[in-house]
């Protein structure tokens, strides 16, 4: 299993309650997206699970020894006492199982109704092997309405022996009687130091110069530097930049950017510019002063409010693209950002 970098706070509070054997039965994981959050709650689960079918073994801190057999279980996908509840993914009619998985397949929006009805009943029974049981749901944001009023009967009222770890990237946005009943875990970005550990581990054949662009890009969260790799990310801030030098008065260069990152193979570089364009805003906000400072910050607020929207309600790329490179245009001096 990769190894877990940095988060040494949730760690330890995690191992305390296992090794004094109080572990509360609902861990609520939160923080930004793609710093370690879903491979903490895999690595805790593990090891609890373990623990819990064999006297515990030597390795430190949340790991598992390779050789034990629910390590080997839980890689294989198929450790009855661990559930991962997350959006399915489809191709046509059918769900794509995890490992059959080629990045193309149609993601629902939202984990149903349907997947936590099916966890609870299953929770109905008795541990399979190890006493204990783990459910990961990554994320609980993603929980339609109806799904999270049903999780929240077993959050309440936990069948025995079981442990929730619910990833969140956004927890201010939860049901509040979910978040009242969870012990809280923060999670915060990565130092250089720690992402560069990371990210070498997780690409040991890569060479120093792609590590370190993956660190600048992945701003402290290992998973999100891994998901933009390859995506030519150069290009795509030199497209801001322009925008930002020289403005766009015919819409011909935001209307290419939209069109550009609408498709749907596309979906990742998206994904990235949602990321980035609040953060090119903020970048050129540092190099104001007065009345300039004022406006950049008035933009930078709804460039984060637009993506993060943009996120959460599926709204359509191409307008949202349109809008987000126009408030990067409306940074350009003179002319340009007048016309802009």
């Amino acid at each position: 299993m990769t190894p877990l970098v940095g988060h040494n706070g949730p760690v330890a509070a995690f191992r305390a309650a296992l090794d004094a054997e109080r572990l509360h039965h609902a861990w609520l994981l939160a923080g930004p997206k793609g710093v370690g959050k879903a491979l903490f709650a895999r690595m805790a689960a593990t090891r609890m699970i373990a623990d819990a079918s064999d006297p515990p073994g030597t390795a430190p801190a949340l790991e598992v020894e390779d050789e034990h057999p629910a390590v080997k279980l839980i890689k294989a996908g198929s450790h009855p006492d661990l559930r991962l509840v997350e959006r399915e993914v489809w191709d046509k009619d059918r769900i794509v199982p995890k490992h059959e998985r080629k990045g193309t397949e149609d993601v629902a929006r939202n984990i149903r109704i349907a997947q936590i009805r099916d966890l609870n009943k299953s929770l109905g029974l008795r541990s399979a092997m190890s006493g204990r049981r783990a459910v990961i749901i990554d994320s609980v944001d993603d929980l339609e309405p109806g799904a999270a009023n049903a999780l929240l009967k077993n959050v309440e009222e936990p069948a025995a022996g079981v442990v929730f770890f619910l990833i969140s990237h956004a927890p201010d946005r939860l049901l509040p009687t979910i978040r009242s009943r969870c012990r809280l875990l923060r999670f915060k970005p990565l130092g250089d130091d720690a992402m560069t550990s990371a990210l070498g581990c997780a690409l040991p054949d890569a060479s120093g110069s792609e590590i370190a662009a993956l660190v600048r890009s992945g701003q402290g969260a290992p998973g999100r530097a891994l998901a933009q790799r390859g995506l030519d990310l150069d290009a795509l801030d030199a497209a801001m930049a322009a925008l930002v030098r020289d403005g766009d008065a015919t819409n011909a260069a935001r209307s290419a950017l939209a069109q550009s990152l609408s498709l749907k193979a596309a979906q990742p570089r998206y994904e990235a510019f949602l990321s980035r364009a609040p953060s090119a805003i903020a970048a050129a906000a540092c190099e104001r002063r007065g009345p300039a400072l004022a406006e950049a910050l008035a933009l930078w607020e709804r460039a984060a409010a637009l993506a993060g929207a943009a996120r959460r309600l599926s709204l359509d790329p191409t307008s949202t693209v349109f809008e987000l490179a126009g408030m990067l245009a409306a940074l350009a001096p003179g002319e340009a950002r007048r016309a802009a």
